[in-house]
């Protein structure tokens, strides 16, 4: 149990003085280019989406 308490111990210990937190700024810069990033990505699939689901009904459609 010391040893898991420890553990605990450094953590908070870590975190507080050791880790570089970003500014505000560079947090709202960050969570703007994942979104954008999200938007790009999930534009992409849908194309390729819609793409693939023409091919296939014009080739399910070629043996009737």
């Amino acid at each position: 149990m010391d040893k898991l308490s420890k553990y605990f111990r450094d953590t908070v210990e870590e975190m507080r003085y050791k880790v570089t937190w970003p500014s505000f700024d560079e947090l709202q810069k960050s969570a703007g280019l994942v979104l954008i990033g999200s938007i790009v990505f999930a534009i992409v699939v849908g194309l390729m989406d819609v793409t693939f689901e023409s091919l296939l009904k014009a080739f399910y459609n070629s043996f009737r």
